[in-house]
């Protein structure tokens, strides 16, 4: 029987405590415990714990899954701890010792360094310049020499269409090799050095060539369309991503048909045809993967946007039915987290403790090695309430630096789809700035400059750039409208106020440029999708039929020429935006409800429709709508779900849903 019961854990508190989740000082020192008396299940209710005193005890390990989210300090002391790596499940750590614990080297201390983020003291020593090294020069340097080992050695191994077989041996001789040969720093950490290297290997197959660490088909079964649990990876690199459960009954092929309030008549009929090609769509995963301090408990952190990864082999200017993969970028709260999926796993997890991400953009970088040769990859650019642009080197798994761009939080980022390096911020502060973030050498030195900044009347929300002339005219919508700008960098004004504002009709028929506009996209060379001057209605408008570009003056006042109106949710809820799929033709805009509201427009998008068709005089009703289905954590109902931003891959293959509660839906096209 464990020697840890409800009753000593009361007893031990600082001060003495009536209820569990009230205490935040716990000393368990001298009590000879042994690792099997951390019962995780009775320390999960620790939900407030942020000193622990676990010395002169007789600890060999922690286990995995203690769940202290708030914990800051950790006191070790005079143990039989062998290894330190379980510490990684306490992120918020501040101050650990484990002093006399004699299985523990310089290697753990370099280990925890590492894994601990935010680790300030380590058995009474400030260790923050170092641990600075550590995670970062320490591991460029791992990096660059993991890379050029494959590169030299491995990279001409593997035929351009492999078997299992093939891979299973390329990558058991590689993480051998690189072991025994990538040598680092003094001889005195060579076990820190292997432990680092073979973790930077693994990353760099798993997500550089697209190698699944666990490869073996037979390992993720196939479940029943009517089980309980959603059907999410058993990789154990998916910690951070906890699931919840789906009642069975909602977890069927969803076929939900238009809901309209007008009866139907003979001018719906190609709507009704339209509605006629539902598509049938399952829920795959549902992910809570961005909790603060990792806690199962976080129902309230803001999810707002996503974008999938382009593929390494497809240009910005090629096909984009085939320059995307299934791997999406999310961001909200603390942390940007890399999401298989087909899989649901979480690749990758990215935290800043004092962040809040708000919005996150690719680019593809080709970067030189330390050979001279170059190579293409993917860049990460993440930014939010602290005005700062951090930019990640994805396959290395390293942030290699930041762009202080505002002092006030950015709403969102885009890059440039001509030139790569190029990318505009839009800030609360009123402006939208264009950088240039360069390209990193391979030690990851860079130079950001800035190129230009465009003066804005109201905080912008959304960025659209124009895609029959990207480096000329960039739209955004805002606080108070939506507005135009050339961009083009010929001109010698680094400063610029808008060249044009749009109106559009309010709800008495009127023409208004006083609105929020908090959903903005291109669905085509030349139409735009925008919501919000009218309640319940999304704006479909011609760019070429209300902007002229041979115009004088700045700051004209236009009348955008509506082809369409597409309905939509009453609600008088702001920031839920959209996004749209060109390729196949779909917008896409979730509700105040949970659901997903879809319109399939080919009829509008063929050639020259959007150019010579007239305004329809009716709102055009969705083509479907997702339903979301009844979830359940911890056996207690969701709260109010309220769908922030939905996005589809370019083969409209998986659709990505992110909401105010802290869950990333994944829905599968079938």
């Amino acid at each position: 029987m464990s020697k840890i019961t409800t009753e000593l854990l009361l007893e031990r508190a600082v001060p003495r405590s009536t209820r569990l989740r009230k205490i935040e000082t716990l000393n368990l020192s001298k009590l000879q415990l042994t690792t099997g008396d951390l019962d995780p299940r009775l320390f999960s209710r620790l939900r407030h714990l942020q000193k622990l005193d676990l010395s002169d005890n007789l600890l060999d390990r922690f286990p995995n899954s203690l769940t202290l989210p708030d914990l800051r300090v950790l006191n070790c002391n005079n143990n039989k701890l062998e290894d330190v790596t379980a510490l990684k499940q306490f992120p918020l750590l501040e101050e650990l010792t484990y002093e006399n614990n004699v299985c523990l080297t310089l290697n753990d201390d370099y280990k925890v360094m590492f894994l601990l983020q935010n680790l300030r003291l380590l058995n009474g020593k400030n260790i923050t310049k170092l641990a600075n090294h550590v995670r970062h020069v320490n591991s460029r340097k791992l990096t660059s020499k993991v890379t050029a080992h494959w590169e030299k050695f491995f990279r001409d191994q593997l035929p351009e269409k492999y078997t299992a077989e093939q891979v299973q041996s390329v990558k058991k001789k590689f993480l051998q090799s690189v072991e025994t040969n990538v040598v680092y720093g003094p001889s005195s950490l060579s076990e820190f050095t292997r432990w680092r290297v073979k973790m930077i290997a693994e990353e760099f197959l798993a997500c550089s060539l697209g190698l699944e660490l666990n490869s073996d088909p037979e390992s993720e079964e196939k479940m029943d369309e009517n089980e309980e649990e959603s059907t999410e990876s058993p990789r154990k690199a998916a910690e951070d991503g906890d699931q919840v459960t789906v009642t069975p009954s909602k977890r069927k092929r969803n076929n939900s048909k238009p809901r309209s309030g007008n009866k139907k008549s003979k001018s719906r009929r190609n709507t009704e045809e339209e509605a006629e090609e539902d598509v049938s769509a399952e829920p795959l995963h549902f992910l809570q993967c961005h909790s603060k301090g990792n806690s199962r408990e976080d129902f309230k952190t803001q999810l707002w946007s996503c974008v999938f990864e382009p593929l390494l082999d497809c240009g910005a200017r090629k096909d984009p039915i085939v320059s995307s993969s299934r791997t999406v970028a999310t961001c909200g709260g603390e942390s940007v987290c890399l999401i298989d999926c087909e899989t649901g796993t979480v690749l990758k997890k990215y935290k800043v403790a004092t962040e809040e991400f708000f919005s996150v953009a690719w680019t593809t970088l080709t970067m030189a090695l330390s050979d001279s040769r170059k190579k293409s990859h993917n860049i990460l650019a993440a930014a939010g309430r602290r005005g700062i642009v951090k930019l990640i080197h994805v396959a290395a798994d390293f942030c290699y630096g930041e762009i202080k761009a505002h002092k006030k939080p950015i709403a969102t980022v885009c890059f440039s789809p001509t030139r790569e390096t190029h990318l505009f911020t839009a800030s609360y502060d009123k402006r939208i700035a264009l950088w240039d973030i360069g390209i990193p050498d391979c030690d990851y030195s860079f130079k950001a400059s800035q190129l230009l900044v465009l003066e804005v009347f109201s905080i912008p929300l959304r960025l659209a750039l124009v895609p029959t002339c990207p480096e000329q005219y960039l739209l955004a919508g805002c606080e108070g409208g939506c507005f135009v700008w050339n961009i083009k960098l010929d001109k010698t004004q680094k400063s610029r106020p808008c060249e044009a504002l749009f109106q559009f009709p309010d709800e008495d028929g009127n023409m208004t440029t006083s609105h929020r506009v908090d959903g903005l996209a291109f669905l085509n060379d030349d139409l735009i999708v925008s919501k919000s001057s009218k309640p319940g209605c999304i704006n479909l408008w011609s760019w070429s039929r209300s902007f002229d570009s041979k115009g004088k003056g700045c700051q004209r006042t236009l009348a955008a020429v509506i082809v369409a109106e597409l309905e939509w949710s009453t609600t008088d809820m702001s920031y839920l935006t959209l996004s749209t799929c060109p390729a196949k033709a779909y917008v896409f805009c979730g509700d105040e409800k949970g659901s997903v509201w879809m319109y399939h427009l080919s009829n509008y998008t063929t050639a020259g429709s959007s150019a010579k068709g007239k305004r329809s005089d009716r709102r055009i009703p969705p083509t479907q709508i997702l339903q979301w289905p009844e979830l359940r954590a911890n056996g207690k109902q969701l709260p109010e779900v309220l769908v922030n931003n939905v996005v589809s891959d370019p083969t409209f293959t998986y659709l990505v849903v992110l909401t105010s509660v802290n869950i990333t839906a994944i829905w599968k096209k079938s």
